[in-house]
């Protein structure tokens, strides 16, 4: 059973800006349709998913440490981080909007942790193992990326409903902002990943360099 021919092999390259299959056999560095610099890969890719994961990490200490939100009843104030506001939904029999939480602020984050980091190490590797499966996995970080901010979503939301209470107020606190920023950089490191490098074998790299530096010079 052959292997079936990759863009590459037909001397073709997606532009990333409409979409197109252009033909970059006879040296195009720009897409015909919208004029945009055709890259047959992403610049610097591994680098730069590595530093948006790596600072997505930093910050994801103070995000789950610090308290994301005080709430006052009657007076008094009390500071809630995101598992014990978790815990406080749990306890008030809101079992559904803590596991909402959940999921959304402490399993979403560490699971695209150990994807990117998982789909990083494999690339650098050069490992043939489990090409289609680790490039769904790919696909399944970028859809679960964008569910993250739903915690941010939930504070914002609590907050608008409690300010309507004369004896009641909500404020978000540092670790709301720290959070938001975790959910950046995994957005980031997640874009910044190019999953055609999953497909590439190690030989085919340096030729992609190559015309990266061409259309970078014109």
């Amino acid at each position: 059973m052959t292997t079936p021919p990759v863009a590459s092999d037909l001397g073709l390259c997606l532009c990333h800006t409409c979409g197109l299959a252009c033909d970059i056999s006879h040296g195009a560095h720009e897409c015909e349709r919208c004029g945009a610099p055709l890259h047959p890969r992403k610049t610097n890719s591994l680098t730069r998913t590595w530093a948006y994961l790596l600072t997505s990490l930093v910050f994801y200490i103070p995000a789950n440490l610090l308290p994301v939100m005080n709430t006052k009843m009657v007076g008094n104030g009390a500071d809630s981080t995101i598992m014990s506001g978790v815990l406080e939904f749990w306890e008030a029999g809101a079992w559904d909007i803590a596991l909402i939480i959940f999921i959304a602020s402490i399993a979403v984050p560490g699971i695209k942790f150990v994807a990117i980091t998982l789909l990083l190490v494999t690339v650098q590797r050069d490992s043939l193992w489990a090409r289609k499966e680790r490039s769904k996995l790919y696909r399944f970080v970028e859809v679960i990326g964008y569910w993250s901010m739903l915690d941010v979503i939930v504070v914002a939301l609590v907050a608008s409903l409690v300010k309507f209470q004369a004896l009641a107020d909500i404020e978000p606190r540092p670790g709301i902002l720290f959070f938001g920023l975790v959910v950046v950089f995994t957005m980031l490191s997640a874009m910044s990943f190019d999953p055609r490098l999953i497909w590439d074998s190690p030989d085919e790299r340096p030729q992609f360099e190559e015309v990266k530096d061409e259309a970078t010079s014109h």
